[in-house]
């Protein structure tokens, strides 16, 4: 064999090495792109309340739609920026907190559960959340993104709040405390919310923040 032949085989060796060695840099790249992905999607994820099939309402709720439309409306009547809406989001659970006793249903109705805005008297939590996305919804405030939710609280007993879903994630709005918190923040367990692309039907949850 020739010097020309083993130089001719030399090159040849050394593309195919830069050759492989390319590829499998190429794929490294790729898995490092898909792994950074799937991080930045269940980070994502995980700021919203995950929804697991479909749920039938909380009894006292079967009849919501019915008695107050806008309880399950998902129509836009004005358009806010986040920050607007962020702002009035802030005012009225505030308001709704202050401005409302605390009275369970059983000594304002007789019954263990009833859904419906809160009298002169007050309301319990739900009623609480009622009044809120009421309200909201009058400020202009996307209906989509208000969504009662059932959940189990730090003692867990069975308790209501609203759920705003901001773009950086969801939000609650609470009548035990005026903190909005991310919902991963609540030590909530969630059981049941309305759908977000249909308010008029729930979702179940059994996710825990």
């Amino acid at each position: 064999m020739g010097m020309n032949s083993i130089s001719i085989d030399l090159r040849a060796v050394t593309a195919r090495s830069a050759t492989i060695f390319g590829r499998a840099i190429g794929v490294f790249a790729l898995v490092l792109a898909s792994m950074a992905i799937s991080s930045e999607a269940t980070a994502t994820e995980g700021k919203f309340i995950p929804s697991a099939y479909a749920s039938p309402p909380p009894s006292g709720a079967r009849q919501l739609c019915r008695q107050y439309n806008w309880a399950c409306s998902n129509k836009v009547s004005v358009s806010l920026s986040n920050r607007q809406e962020m702002q009035i989001i802030k005012r009225v659970n505030r308001q709704v907190n202050a401005t409302t006793r605390s009275v369970t249903d059983q000594s304002q109705y007789r019954t263990t559960e009833r859904w419906a805005l809160p009298t002169s008297q007050g309301g319990d939590c739900e009623d609480f959340a009622l009044l809120k996305k009421r309200d909201l919804i009058r400020a202009g405030v996307d209906p989509s993104k208000l969504l009662i939710a059932t959940v189990l609280d730090t003692k867990r007993n069975s308790h209501a709040v609203l759920v705003y879903r901001s773009a950086g994630g969801d939000l609650v709005l609470d009548n035990l405390t005026n903190q909005i918190k991310p919902w991963s923040a609540t030590r909530y367990l969630f059981l049941r919310m309305q759908n977000p692309r249909k308010p008029s039907v729930w979702v179940g949850i059994y996710g825990r923040s």
